[in-house]
C-alpha cells in the first residue's frame, strides 16, 4: 500500500502572503505545507483523506489525476473545502466518486455544496454517492476501513486504520476503546499543531506521548502548524522513529 502526504499543515500553517515568519521565508520545501491530506493507493483503489481547500493544487503537485473515493475525518473547511474538483475525475475517468462522511458531515456538505445534492442530472456538477459512516468498520473494493473515534476538543472526529497503518488528524483525546484499535498498528500518522498545549490538537510532547502509548514502528507527524518551527530544526529533537511529515513525501507500507 502506498500512501502519499498530500498536505501536512493547516489553516495556521501554510504559506501566507506577507509573513516574514521563519516557516514562510525558508527556502525548504518541506516548510511549505498545504491542509493536511492524505492519498492511500492500496494496489487496486485510490483514496482521499479530506478534501481541503488546497485538494486541487495537491494533485496537480503530485501528478495524480484518479481517485475512486473520499473518505471524510470531519466537516471543517480546511477538510472538506476542496470536493468541488472532484469534477475532473469524473469529467476524464467517466464515473462518480464514492463519499464516505459522518451525517453530521454530510449535513454540512449538502449545505456548503447544494448544487451537489439538489441539482442531480445537471451537466458539470460532482458526481457523487454518498455512503454513511460511523465507527463500524466498513470496505473500500478490496480494503477494509476501521474508523476510530477520537475528539478534536468537543468535536467527534474519525481517524481511521488501514492494514497496519493509521490516520490520526484534528485530535487531542482517544479513549481507551481507541486505543485498543491501534494495537499493532506499525505506521502511524497523528497531528502536532506545535510544541504549545492547544485546546484542541495534540502538541509535539503530547503526540509523542500517544506515539509511545501505541508503539508503531514509525510515525509521522502532521497538521503541523507555524509554531511547531522549522522542519530540519525540529527534526532532529525527534525520536529515531518519528518523522515530520511533509507535503508529496510518499511511503510504503
Amino acid at each position: 500500500m502506498k500512501v502519499i502526504f498530500l498536505g501536512t499543515g493547516t489553516s495556521t500553517g501554510v504559506p501566507v502572503i506577507g509573513c516574514k515568519c521563519v516557516v514562510c521565508s525558508s527556502n525548504n520545501k518541506k516548510d511549505k505545507r498545504l491542509r493536511t491530506s492524505a492519498y492511500i493507493d492500496t494496489g487496486t483503489e485510490k483514496i482521499v483523506i479530506d478534501t481541503g481547500p488546497d485538494f486541487r493544487q495537491q494533485m496537480l503537485n503530485n501528478r495524480l489525476d484518479d481517485i475512486d473515493a473520499v473518505v471524510f475525518t470531519h466537516h471543517h473547511k480546511d477538510h472538506v473545502g476542496g470536493l468541488d474538483d472532484i469534477r475532473p475525475v469524473n469529467f476524464f475517468h467517466k464515473k462518480d466518486i464514492e463519499v464516505y462522511a459522518e451525517d453530521y458531515v454530510k449535513e454540512s456538505l449538502e449545505m456548503a455544496y447544494p448544487y451537489i445534492f439538489q441539482g442531480k442530472g445537471y451537466p458539470g456538477i460532482p458526481q457523487i454517492n454518498m455512503h454513511h459512516l460511523d465507527e463500524t468498520p466498513f470496505n473500500i473494493g478490496h480494503t477494509l476501513w476501521i474508523p476510530i473515534r477520537v475528539l478534536h476538543k468537543d468535536l467527534p472526529v474519525l481517524a481511521f486504520r488501514i492494514n497496519d497503518f493509521a490516520y490520526i488528524t484534528d485530535a487531542n483525546f482517544i479513549s481507551e476503546e481507541s486505543y485498543d484499535k491501534l494495537k499493532g498498528v506499525k505506521v502511524l500518522a497523528i497531528n502536532a499543531l506545535r510544541k504549545e498545549k492547544h485546546y484542541s490538537h495534540f502538541s509535539l510532547g503530547e503526540a509523542l506521548e500517544v506515539i509511545d502509548r501505541v508503539r508503531p514502528e514509525k510515525a509521522y507527524l502532521i497538521h503541523i502548524g507555524h509554531n511547531m518551527g522549522l522542519h530540519e530544526e525540529v527534526s532532529h529533537l525527534l525520536p529515531k522513529n518519528v518523522h515530520i511529515a511533509y507535503d508529496g513525501l510518499e511511503i510504503n507500507i
